[in-house]
């Protein structure tokens, strides 16, 4: 199904469970062969498209497990962290009342940033009790559509905006902070809209959103950036490839695991769905997937070393047609349109 050129929220919603269809076509083909010993074509034919479907998805899934390479080298400098940088994010769930929770977490792994999505006003105010005096710096965006955004800073946030960029109800958050070590770091945090028959028809919002920041990045050359959320989309898919491509952001998942974020409360219906993207000046000292706090998602933390002597311009750089692909995107997002064709690759 992902290689049907249009984006409709039947055809992208199988980008997502690649490997629950791994395991379900390996064990398929194994009852195959066991079960039809003639070697007559049909058998053959049935078992070699099984064996094929498996190794597919196999092939697409592998970057995110620890038998592929890392793209974001490990960090090297430890001890010295005025260079580190740690931050959370969470989708809390917002009829999630577990409050409580999310507050002990973050106590006790003590990130310098917080990014909370789903979160609207209650959330707010139950946050601001019990982590207010530990985050000065914040940047609320309280609604009640399941797409309010809370960011929550020790460092001090410069010139921090929330921005609109697809949908007038669906919140981004860009700003900059500056390291202890006075080097300077742009962030953007985003919670786009997924496909889904309750949501939005097609994935062309979603794209679109992340296509649009993916240019932004690539103006800005020579950046040290970080984007992270919940971008309601698999790290393997056909968006977040071409969000990495135009961006020249690494994703430290890539040879490390899945850490799969969703379903928290379904072992067997789980995918990685909250992201963190990096320019190639960081280095990964952790990544690691927290607890649960009653949301369906888990929360995600990440401890960034800036090391430009690390810096081997490890990002990728766009195909042929990337850009045309993008643009088009981002106009039919922009209109609000789901029609969008995709070039699957």
């Amino acid at each position: 199904m992902p290689f049907i050129k249009y984006d409709d929220w039947w055809i992208r919603g199988f980008d997502y469970p690649r490997q629950q269809l791994a395991f379900l076509l390996f064990l398929s083909a194994i009852c195959w062969v066991l079960s039809n010993q003639q070697n007559d074509a049909l058998n053959i034919a049935v078992s070699v498209i099984l064996v094929s479907a498996t190794l597919y998805q196999g092939y697409r899934i592998l970057p995110y497990t620890p038998l592929h390479g890392k793209d974001a080298k490990d960090a090297e400098i430890l001890e010295e962290s005025s260079g580190h940088l740690t931050l959370m994010i969470s989708n809390v769930l917002q009829t999630n009342t577990r409050t409580d929770l999310l507050i002990s977490l973050v106590k006790e792994r003590d990130p310098d940033i917080l990014l909370t999505v789903e979160t609207n006003k209650w959330w707010e105010e139950k946050i601001m009790e019990g982590l207010g005096d530990t985050y000065p710096y914040r940047v609320p965006v309280p609604i009640e559509n399941l797409y309010g955004m809370h960011l929550w800073s020790k460092l001090e946030l410069i010139d921090p905006e929330v921005k609109y960029r697809i949908k007038d109800d669906i919140p981004s958050v860009e700003t900059s902070i500056k390291l202890e070590n006075g080097h300077e770091v742009d962030l953007y945090f985003l919670h786009p809209m997924p496909p889904s028959p309750t949501e939005a028809y097609a994935s062309t919002g979603r794209d679109a959103e992340l296509s649009l920041v993916g240019l932004e990045i690539k103006e800005r050359d020579h950046k040290t950036v970080i984007v992270a959320g919940d971008m309601n989309d698999v790290a393997w898919s056909h968006s977040s490839r071409l969000f990495q491509r135009l961006s020249g952001l690494l994703d430290p998942r890539r040879g490390r695991g899945m850490f799969s974020t969703f379903h928290a409360e379904h072992r067997l219906l789980r995918w990685p769905l909250d992201h963190v993207f990096h320019s190639s000046d960081l280095a990964v000292v952790d990544l690691e997937r927290l607890p649960y706090i009653g949301s369906d998602h888990f929360p995600v933390l990440i401890t960034l070393s800036y090391e430009p002597a690390q810096d081997e311009n490890q990002g990728e750089t766009p195909e042929e047609d990337d850009l045309e692909e993008a643009e088009e995107t981002i106009e039919k997002g922009k209109a609000h349109e789901d029609d969008a064709v995709i070039k699957e690759r």
